[in-house]
């Protein structure tokens, strides 16, 4: 029996991401280079919609919206030369329980896309998940090792939601640790920078930056997952 897509926000039938829950997707704010990066950019803010978005292809299985979103946030690769797209891997315990990695499917998604092969070349190693993590804390970021095979290549990084970059720091320090010339960081998502309201009436609001989303081939507009990784 095949089942109808639904979309990952609203539920809806129809459509992995129904155009009206698409429409509120923002785009994300121009994040900061975390460091072992040369570039990064992510595709929409992790706000109220981006985070349903990002939630449902976490906790919700719901994956289907994952070629769209692919699709869309491989617009916004660097135009420099690559090699090999690969993923920041999630915990051992967080894959065995939802049976599949975002990263490495988002990953897979951007790779076709980008006509470059996709390898796992990260190993994370013992440790708690960033998701709930203080910001305090997330700030050392996962540790991740590298397998050998990587000298001289230019990598594009994949992973689902940057907050404090640690997470893309730490496999950006990995893959130049094992011989990487370059490593070019890319999200779904970026948590928008909080601005303290005693600078509010200053109008010291971020702004957002263009993410390219809105003119991504498939029309797919700029989104936003609970709990907030890094």
């Amino acid at each position: 029996m095949l089942l109808p897509v639904c979309c990952a926000v609203c539920g809806s039938t129809g459509s992995a991401l129904c155009p009206g829950c698409g429409s509120r997707l923002t785009a994300a704010p121009s994040p900061r280079v975390p460091s072992g990066l040369d570039s990064c950019a992510a595709l929409f803010a992790y706000d109220e919609v981006g985070r349903r978005v990002v939630g449902a292809l976490k906790f919700r299985n719901r994956r289907a919206a994952l070629v769209r979103l692919g699709r869309a946030v491989a617009v916004l690769a660097p135009p420099d030369p690559l090699d090999v797209v690969t993923w920041a891997p999630t915990t051992t315990e967080h894959r065995r329980h939802r049976g599949y990695d975002q990263a490495e499917l988002l990953a897979r998604c951007v790779a076709r896309q980008l006509d470059l092969p996709c390898l796992g070349l990260l190993r994370r190693g013992a440790g708690p998940t960033q998701t709930g993590r203080p910001a305090v804390e997330r700030l050392h970021g996962p540790h991740f090792t590298c397998r050998p095979g990587v000298v001289g290549m230019r990598i594009l990084l994949v992973d689902d939601v940057l907050t404090t970059g640690a997470t893309l720091a730490a496999g950006g320090r990995a893959l130049r640790s094992a011989g990487a010339v370059a490593v070019h960081g890319l999200t779904l998502a970026h948590t928008p920078l909080k601005v303290p309201a005693r600078y509010a009436d200053l109008g010291l609001q971020r702004r957002n930056s263009h993410s390219g989303m809105a003119h991504a081939t498939d029309g797919t507009p700029g989104p936003t997952d609970p709990g907030r990784p890094a």
